[in-house]
């Protein structure tokens, strides 16, 4: 857990940095390990990061996307590791903020839906300086885009430009991505216009709002 701010953002990193209402309160089975919330807050960075959960790399380090989707997505950026955890720049906020857990084939369980009900409302709202979120994955669209989420993830992203403006013109932009996991390398060849037409101007945003 890493805020860059005052006291009241220092004050809710030492809450949610506590919080074990996935095992203490669960909302269905509770989490089936020890919490480690992972989330960057900031009272500077004008870009957040809006992803699923942790894995179980990130689980193991306490530090967010130190995995290859984090290479991906960093590639997918434009920006290097100094850059992407400098939390005066850019805040990481996943739904989930604990990794939680993996089901029976192997695959990452959904984020825990205690983070959303007790922590997000209040985390974004702590932040009223952020100007971009790259919104990652479905839940992370459902909770941040609102009405301009479409139907599925290819749907959603697919509309980024028309989501990317619409948000805009409502104070904080916000482009809609797939996860960058390695799951997803047969989604991207299906649809190279993601890397062709969105990734310029994904880099051109975070420039953006990094030099601005």
């Amino acid at each position: 857990m890493t805020a860059r701010s005052g006291p009241w953002l220092d004050g809710l990193a030492r809450e949610i940095a506590a919080c074990r209402a996935c095992v203490s309160a669960p909302v269905g089975r509770p989490l089936p390990h020890e919490p480690r919330p992972v989330c960057v807050m900031s009272s500077t960075a004008r870009i957040a990061i809006c992803g699923q959960a942790p894995g179980t790399r990130v689980h193991a380090s306490g530090r967010p996307f130190t995995d290859p989707s984090g290479d991906r997505l960093r590639e997918w950026m434009g920006i290097g590791e100094d850059i992407f955890y400098d939390a005066r720049q850019i805040a990481i906020v996943p739904m989930g903020f604990c990794f939680p857990g993996l089901d029976d084939k192997g695959g990452d369980l959904p984020p825990r839906r205690e983070c959303r009900r007790i922590w997000h409302d209040r985390v974004f709202a702590a932040m009223p300086q952020l100007r971009l979120k790259l919104v990652i994955g479905s839940y992370a669209q459902a909770y941040h885009l609102g009405p301009h989420r479409r139907g599925s993830v290819r749907e959603t992203v697919a509309a980024w430009r028309e989501i990317l403006e619409a948000t805009r013109a409502e104070g904080v932009a916000a482009l809609a991505l797939p996860h960058p996991s390695w799951r997803n390398n047969a989604w991207l060849k299906r649809n190279p216009w993601f890397e062709e037409a969105c990734l310029p101007v994904l880099r051109a945003e975070v420039t953006r709002f990094l030099e601005g």
